[in-house]
Formats: C-alpha cells, sequence, structure tokens
C-alpha cells in the first residue's frame, strides 16, 4: 500500500491569499524593483539590529524601544496601503511623506535623548509637534496592519483624556492639556514607549524570528509528519493528528488564522477524506490552531507581555498555564473522538502514514532547537538569551538538516531570507504593543483603570461568577476586532485588576483573560481562524464558525475552572490536590463534551445529556 501524500494541497502562494483575505496582517504589499530591494534591506537590517543588541547589550530604554518603533513604522508605510482593498502594490506619495516623519520622530528622540530625558515634564512646543506627529504615525499603522478596532479603541482612549471634564459622574476627570496627553503618549516610557513596546523591542521580536526560522528549515513540517504518524491510525486519526500538529506548531506562533492555515493544508484535505464533514474538518484545525497559543513552553507573545504586568518569571507562568492547556486540548480531543464514534470514522491504514520510529531515528534532532529554549527558560535565563540561543540552534540545524535531507533546502539564501520574514511577521505585533500602550498610557494618566475595575466590581455586586462573565464578554469582544497581544494588554490593565479584587489569584486572573481574547478567533460572528479552515474545507465561514466554539467548549469552560480552582494554576498547589483537581475536570471535560456532541458511549438522549451537562458544574476548591 503506497504511503500517503503529506504535502499541502495549497502552495505559498494561495496560502499567503487565504491569509490575507482573513487577517489583515497578510494583506500588504509585491514590491519589485528598487522599492522591494529597500523594503528587504530595511527588513534584515531590523532583525540584524534586534540581534545585535540581544548578544551585545541593549541601547537605553527610549532608544531601544523607539528604534524598534521606527523601524515598524518605515516598513509598514513601505508594505501596507492606505486602503486594504487597494492591490496597486504601488508606494503612494503620501506614504513617502509619513516615512519620512517615521525618520524624522523617532531621529529626534535618538539625537535629543539627554535633553528629553533632563527635562522630563517640562516638555517645549517642538516636543508637543513631533508627539503629535508620532502619535498620527502609531494610529495610522496600527489601523493598516490590525484594522479600524484597535485604532478606534486608543482613540478613544485619547479623547477620553482630553475631554475628560465633559464626562458626566463616576468617569469624571479634570481633563488634560494637548501638550500633556500628546508628550506623554510619545516621549515619556509610560505609553507607545512602555511596557508592551519594552518586551516588544527585547524578546518577542526575537522569538518570532525563531519561529520563522523553525518553519524554513522543515522542523514544523517534520512535527505534522510525527503527530500524523502518532494519531493517524486511530479512530478519527487525522483530527486527532490536527490537534497534535497545531498544538506543537501553535506553541511557536502568535497568529491563530497562519496556524490554521499552515497545518490545516495538510490535515482538513485528510479529515474530509475518511468523512469528516467539511465544516467540521475546518472547525476541528481552527479550534487546534487556535489553542497553540495557549500552550507552554512558548505561547503567544502576549504571554511575555504578562511576565510584565504579573511581575512573575516566565517559567512560572509557562508551569501555570500547562494544566489549562492540556485540559483545553483534551476537550478538542474528546470531541473529535466522540464525532468519530458517532458517525463510524475510521483512521488511515498505518501502512499509508509516516513511521514514529522512522522518523526519530532519522530527523531526531530537529526537536534540539525546542530543547534548547525550553532548557534555558528552566534553568532562569532571559526570554531573551533563550530566543536568540533558540535562533542560532535553529539555523545549525537546518544547515544539518539540508545536508541529511536533499529535499529540504537551507543555505544562506534561506537565511538571509528569514531575517525577511521574521521581521515582517512582527509588524501587527509590534503596532498592536505600540497602540495598546497608547490606551495603558491614557489609563494611567487619568487613574481610569482603578474607576474601571472597581465599576466592574460595582456592577457585578462583588459577586465573582458575574464578574469573570463581564471579563469574558469584553474579552471576547475586544478580541474579534483586535490582535490577541493588544487585547491582553487591554485587560490586564483594566479587567484583571477586579478579578483580582474580588480574590482571584493574579496568575489565574491574568490568564483569565488572556484566554478569551484568544477565542475570540473561534468565536462567531467574527471568528477569523474558523473562517481560515473554512477557506480550505470549502465550507461555510459561519457554520464553520458554530461548529469551532462547539468543539472547543473546554476553552470557554477552563478558565472558569481555574480561577475558582486555582491549585490548577499551581497557586498553593501539591500533588495531591493538584490531582484531584485535574481528575475531576477531566471527568468536567468528558461530561461537556458528551452533552455538546449527543453521544458518550452510545447515542444519548436528553435526559442523559443534561447529566452530562451537569458534570461540570462543581470545580474543586
Amino acid at each position: 500500500m503506497s504511503e500517503l501524500n503529506l504535502k499541502p494541497t495549497l502552495d505559498e502562494e494561495k496560502q499567503q491569499e487565504l491569509m490575507a483575505k482573513y487577517d489583515r496582517e497578510f494583506s500588504y504589499r509585491k514590491l519589485s524593483g528598487v522599492l522591494g530591494k529597500l523594503a528587504f534591506i530595511i527588513a534584515i537590517a531590523w532583525s540584524l539590529w534586534q540581534i545585535y543588541t540581544a548578544g551585545f547589550g541593549l541601547k537605553p530604554p527610549t532608544i531601544q524601544r523607539g528604534v524598534h518603533v521606527g523601524f515598524a513604522l518605515v516598513l509598514i508605510f513601505l508594505l501596507y496601503p492606505f486602503r486594504k482593498n487597494d492591490k496597486s502594490n504601488k508606494v503612494k506619495w503620501y506614504d513617502y511623506l509619513m516615512i519620512g516623519a517615521s525618520i524624522l520622530v523617532v531621529g529626534y528622540h535618538v539625537v535629543n535623548f539627554e535633553d528629553l530625558l533632563f527635562r522630563a515634564g517640562a516638555y517645549t512646543q517642538t516636543d508637543m509637534i513631533i508627539s503629535i506627529i508620532a502619535v498620527i504615525l502609531v494610529i495610522d499603522a496600527t489601523r493598516r496592519v490590525a484594522g479600524p478596532v484597535l485604532v478606534t479603541v486608543s482613540g478613544a482612549f485619547l479623547l477620553y483624556a482630553f475631554f475628560g471634564n465633559y464626562v458626566p459622574g463616576y468617569f469624571s476627570h479634570a481633563g488634560y492639556s494637548l501638550q500633556r496627553i500628546t508628550t506623554y503618549a510619545w516621549i515619556s516610557t509610560e505609553s507607545i514607549l512602555g511596557i508592551p513596546i519594552m518586551v516588544s523591542a527585547t524578546f518577542i521580536f526575537l522569538f518570532l524570528l525563531f519561529a520563522t526560522y523553525l518553519k524554513m528549515t522543515g522542523i514544523g513540517d517534520w512535527l505534522t509528519d510525527l503527530a500524523l504518524a502518532l494519531a493517524g491510525h486511530t479512530t478519527g486519526g487525522p483530527a486527532k493528528a490536527a490537534i497534535v500538529a497545531s498544538a506543537s506548531q501553535g506553541t511557536i506562533s502568535g497568529s491563530s488564522v497562519a496556524n490554521t492555515v499552515g497545518t490545516g493544508s495538510v490535515t482538513i484535505p485528510l479529515m474530509k477524506s475518511i468523512g469528516y464533514r467539511s465544516e467540521f474538518a475546518g472547525a476541528v484545525e481552527a479550534a487546534a490552531s487556535t489553542g497553540g497559543q495557549l500552550m507552554p513552553p512558548v505561547m503567544g507573545a502576549a504571554a511575555f507581555i504578562m511576565t510584565e504586568f504579573t511581575d512573575l518569571p516566565y517559567v512560572t507562568i509557562a508551569l501555570a498555564a500547562a494544566i489549562p492547556a492540556i485540559l483545553y486540548f483534551t476537550g478538542i480531543f474528546i470531541m473529535v473522538h466522540l464525532e468519530a464514534k458517532k458517525n463510524g470514522l475510521e483512521g488511515i491504514p498505518k501502512a499509508k502514514l509516516p513511521k514514529a520510529k522512522k522518523l526519530l531515528k532519522e530527523k531526531w534532532f530537529l526537536s534540539i532547537p525546542i530543547f534548547v529554549i525550553v532548557g534555558l527558560l528552566v534553568k532562569g535565563y532571559t526570554p531573551m538569551y533563550a530566543a536568540l540561543f533558540g535562533i542560532i540552534s535553529t539555523i545549525l540545524i537546518g544547515f544539518i538538516n539540508s545536508f541529511v535531507d536533499k529535499e529540504q533546502t537551507f543555505g544562506f539564501k534561506e537565511l538571509i531570507q528569514g531575517l525577511e520574514e521574521g521581521a515582517k511577521s512582527a509588524l501587527p505585533v509590534v503596532m498592536a504593543c505600540a497602540s495598546a500602550g497608547i490606551i495603558v498610557g491614557v489609563v494611567t494618566l487619568t487613574g481610569l483603570g482603578i474607576k474601571l475595575s472597581h465599576g466592574i466590581v460595582l456592577l457585578s455586586g462583588g459577586n465573582l461568577y458575574l464578574t469573570m462573565f463581564l471579563t469574558m464578554i469584553a474579552s471576547i469582544i475586544l478580541g474579534m476586532g483586535m490582535p490577541t497581544t493588544a487585547n491582553y494588554i487591554v485587560q490586564a490593565t483594566i479587567a484583571a485588576p477586579a478579578l483580582i479584587k474580588i480574590g482571584v489569584p493574579v496568575i489565574a486572573a491574568h490568564l483569565f483573560v488572556f484566554y478569551f481574547g484568544i477565542v475570540a478567533d473561534i468565536t462567531p460572528p467574527v471568528a477569523l481562524a474558523a473562517f481560515a479552515g473554512s477557506g480550505i474545507a470549502g465550507a461555510n465561514p459561519f457554520k464553520t464558525g458554530v461548529e469551532a466554539s462547539k468543539i472547543a467548549i473546554a476553552a470557554y469552560l477552563v478558565p472558569y475552572i481555574f480561577a475558582t480552582s486555582p491549585v490548577l494554576v499551581l497557586v498553593n498547589a501539591n500533588i495531591p490536590r493538584v490531582s484531584l483537581a485535574l481528575g475531576t475536570a477531566l471527568i468536567g471535560m468528558f461530561g461537556i463534551a458528551g452533552g455538546v456532541s449527543g453521544y458518550f458511549i452510545t447515542f444519548s438522549k436528553a435526559w442523559e445529556r443534561i447529566i452530562l451537562f451537569l458534570a461540570i458544574l462543581k470545580p474543586v476548591q
């Protein structure tokens, strides 16, 4: 029996088109000629700058962060059109003005670094003009790369800072001058150049570069093949393999849509081939790929920012996230298993699948970069240091793999191309951090954060479950139009303090808002990852979104479980308590999966489904 063809059904160009359709960050110009070379050089220079400063020492904060934002602004105005539907691939005259202005505002920061430091708070009219230009540039760049929602929210916060004296009642404040607001936004290190950009300028960029090289060196494909080898022959095997592959690849990529398209071009056709409905096949991949951002050791970019907001080491956050991630993927795994049982779907014959022993024997070394990252983080090295050596090890493994496997090409050309692609992948994250920084700055400047968190508690009457419900709704709504990173920053500033105030531990509160910001990508009506999956599956986008939210029902329950049973995020944990909490939570996962699917050991009657739903009601304290 011949071995299964595991090549993606979509070529790279088709994947790019699909990602651009459902995710604005991939909708950029295809430049050629002089401008194409210019964008190429700038992207490489940016990556080299980040690697250099990571290896030989960071620059003073405002210079390190300002240059980081400057590179992003110049590239965005080169690559992203003013209007999303502009397919001309031509840089317009006003784009050149924006590029010049970007160089001006960043250059002003660098040249006048010491003067700005010494006159903090006593800024000049020139400082104000430069700051106004910078704020406009950041807002427009964010709109181009991330869409209008984040811009609308950050713009509303700026208006609130300026017109606060006209706001009636509880949220009123004295209002601030244009000079105070704009200079605080750009020149201080509390807003655009605040904590989110600090994290982006130090190690988020490096992890994105690391993820780029993992894909280019064939490690991502190897993980997909290994997942199919391990799970492809079981009941509903391709769907289970999709879960394993997406979890392993998603942990190194912060984009649910990119994860869905990358692994889904292989797994979705396989799922359909054994009888899964098109909507279900697209939904499985979307749910699994979205959950990849929740999976340690790396998780999404927002997890790194969490280290600054919580003042906890990254290893602590990764360990705390491990059990909830296991519950999330267990829930999806159970759902696809029951769907397969309900419809009599079998796996793929082993003879057609890759051999796990062969993959491990011949390509075991491809796992080394991931072990390098994990090992350094566990030993207490900074994420920046771990990412830097992760990149170096991946490049070395790439050269070795191209020597061992003649079908896998990785040479100097690919090395340089990785620097370019890594820089491009960072653009939406940088702008999300910058615009979210504006929001954080206004919240800090006006004291709005304290008022909002107190207001949420008042509105809920101090009830834990109502507070969590209101926070969940806010996170999902924001997540439907905002990148995960920006959504987390906003909610960490506003909603997480409300949860903490009513007794939820810090790590549980922050993971709570983190989770719901992520699952927005599979929550209708705007379920971008599910829409991307539907494009590959040839399915109805909305129906695929509904299926994805049903498959990932655990994602909507897990945060409630660990917020009320914080032992699951290793708060006051010991082995007996964790074992009991995990065991009862898994029973709950089985119950909710059986209740939603209408099938457990056999087809369930209505009253049996009610009993299955009741299994989730009482978490272990």
